[in-house]
């Protein structure tokens, strides 16, 4: 509930007046049409809430209540687990679930699909463990919208990267395989990990969780050893890109903690 106002302001004369009276005691000016309803709050008196502020202040509490669960995390797991799963049911390919192989061309949209297609449970796994820790922690900082966004721009900009550093560097024999979202776990690993070091030098925290950090972004940045889909550009450019979003929001948010 919203704290009622100490005073206002007569746009007349330019005084300060009480809320609670319908004219200006100093030049009469018209404030409003009549004075608000009083009620007991504790041992004070107060302006009586309307039926509109009533509305606002419980809309405010709904979307305070969704804002703190994290959908875009939840989305981002059960999104790619559907498409392995429709994948098996179909004995559809992982090309046939959106993944890049060979170069994309015109099929752009194969940016955006590639880092929710995988081949095996075992990728998967350890990408949606990533996305889970670290992609909830963000949100909980940003919100489910600005993670949405970054969850795509991590995914989609480091499969971009594979596609344009493999047609620049590659050599005509190799074919370039990649998905999954080892570039999307990587990014939201980054990003927090830049929000939460902010976090420590102003003083929110005293320690952060260092050892655990590291040992998920040594599975990360490894998995291309150990699986033919994860692309080691698309996660070390979605790292980028989430490290990039971590460090505006930590000098947003530290801007206006300042203000």
């Amino acid at each position: 509930m919203s704290s009622p106002e100490l005073s206002v302001v007569c746009k007349s004369c330019g005084s300060e007046v009480s809320p609670y009276v319908t004219e200006c005691p100093y030049c009469g000016t018209r404030l409003r049409k009549r004075a608000p309803k009083l009620e007991r709050r504790g041992d004070e008196l107060a302006a009586a809430e309307t039926r509109k502020g009533r509305r606002s202040a419980r809309r405010r509490a709904r979307m305070e209540a969704l804002a703190q669960r994290p959908y875009a995390t939840i989305a981002a797991v059960i999104a790619p687990s559907l498409v392995l799963l429709a994948g098996v049911a179909l004995s559809e390919n992982i090309y046939g679930l959106g993944a890049i192989a060979g170069p994309v061309g015109s099929e752009w949209w194969r940016y955006i699909t590639a880092p929710f297609a995988y081949a095996d449970t075992g990728y998967l796994f350890v990408v949606c463990l990533g996305v889970v820790i670290f992609g909830s922690a963000v949100e909980r900082r940003l919100g489910t919208i600005a993670t949405v966004m970054m969850i795509l721009a991590c995914g989609g900009l480091g499969m971009l990267a594979a596609d344009g550093i493999e047609q620049a560097i590659g050599s005509g024999d190799n074919i370039l395989i990649a998905a999954g979202g080892n570039g999307i776990a990587l990014g939201l690993l980054c990003a927090w990990a830049v929000m939460r070091a902010a976090e420590v030098r102003r003083g929110v925290d005293e320690e952060a969780e260092v050892i655990g950090a590291a040992i998920a972004a040594a599975a990360l940045v490894l998995l291309p050893l150990v699986d033919d889909s994860a692309n080691i550009f698309a996660g070390l450019v979605g790292a980028l890109v989430g490290a990039s979003c971590g460090l505006g929001a930590a000098l947003a948010r530290g801007g206006a903690e300042t203000e």
